[in-house]
């Protein structure tokens, strides 16, 4: 009786340890197929981005963060992990249109930058008086009303905007002069400008083959196709091999304030009024 009470009582903790056993197995094998989407998503659908300057004020500021969409120009070996290598540079390649905010690799110290596409392979552009000429034709540029930036931790103001006090609420703005540009085929956007600097001039030059031009919106505060690349600098012709992907969606913004030990701040210092822009 004894060894029969043994037996029957032994077995139970073998299925228990079988049934744990599968229990393990399905949860590796989740966390394998949930790795796999996120890798599939994130290489092939979007990718999270940060912005960690003024130079596309006043539609991107400081504290932005954005998903860009991969598939519009292609794969390449910057939307691969650990930069791996691909024939012939980028699956299913596509050109950018103008007008485009993109994500690229800076050509020399390979960091992301995000610029707005300007000139297209095989575009004479040249800049005359910080206006844009493009193909022989100024692109259209009328003034616009001024553009108040909030001032917080993660925006100053810049050389070319006067602060004042906020119109609503505490704090100050940094108000900006603007314009109103607008591209052959009608894409329009928002350009502050601040009046003489140096790259309000820029000899025309044609856009290489399979390379753009591009441009910050912060016209007077962007180091872009305008300067030659340098590491950490202006960034050249942009070779299309380096782009990583266009910029779709702000998903969070914040102006900085926020203290990870106060959870109320969170809330406080988000910009609720940028999330979910589409860009």
């Amino acid at each position: 009786m004894d060894v029969k009470t043994q037996s029957l009582r032994g077995s139970p903790p073998a299925a228990s340890d079988a049934r744990a056993s599968d229990g393990w197995g399905s949860f590796a094998w989740f966390l394998v197929k949930l790795l796999a989407l996120v890798l599939v998503f994130r290489t092939f659908i979007f990718s999270p981005f940060s912005i960690p300057s003024e130079s596309m004020l006043p539609r991107l500021m400081n504290g932005d963060y954005l998903l860009a969409a991969k598939w519009p120009y292609g794969i390449s070996r910057h939307s691969l992990p650990f930069d791996l290598a691909l024939p012939g540079g980028r699956l299913l390649p596509g050109t950018p249109e103008r007008g485009d905010i993109a994500i690229f690799k800076h050509p020399i110290d390979q960091r992301d930058y995000i610029k707005r596409v300007i000139g297209l392979p095989g575009d004479r552009v040249a800049v005359v008086g910080g206006e844009v000429v493009l193909n022989g034709t100024r692109v259209p540029r009328v003034p616009a009303p001024d553009v108040l930036v909030p001032l917080s931790p993660n925006t100053d103001c810049a050389w070319g905007g006067e602060a004042e006090p906020a119109a609503v609420g505490a704090g100050q703005v940094c108000r900006y002069k603007a314009f109103r540009e607008t591209l052959p085929g009608g894409r329009a956007y928002t350009v502050l400008d601040f009046g003489p600097w140096q790259a309000d001039a820029f000899a025309e030059r044609v856009v290489p083959p399979g390379t753009l031009f591009v441009m910050g919106d912060n016209r007077d505060s962007s180091m872009d196709s305008r300067f030659p690349a340098l590491a950490g600098e202006g960034v050249g012709f942009v070779s299309q091999d380096l782009l990583v992907g266009r910029a779709a969606v702000i998903v969070w913004s914040t102006d900085g304030s926020a203290d990870w030990l106060n959870p109320v701040s969170w809330f406080s210092a988000a910009r609720w009024d940028r999330i979910g822009n589409m860009l």
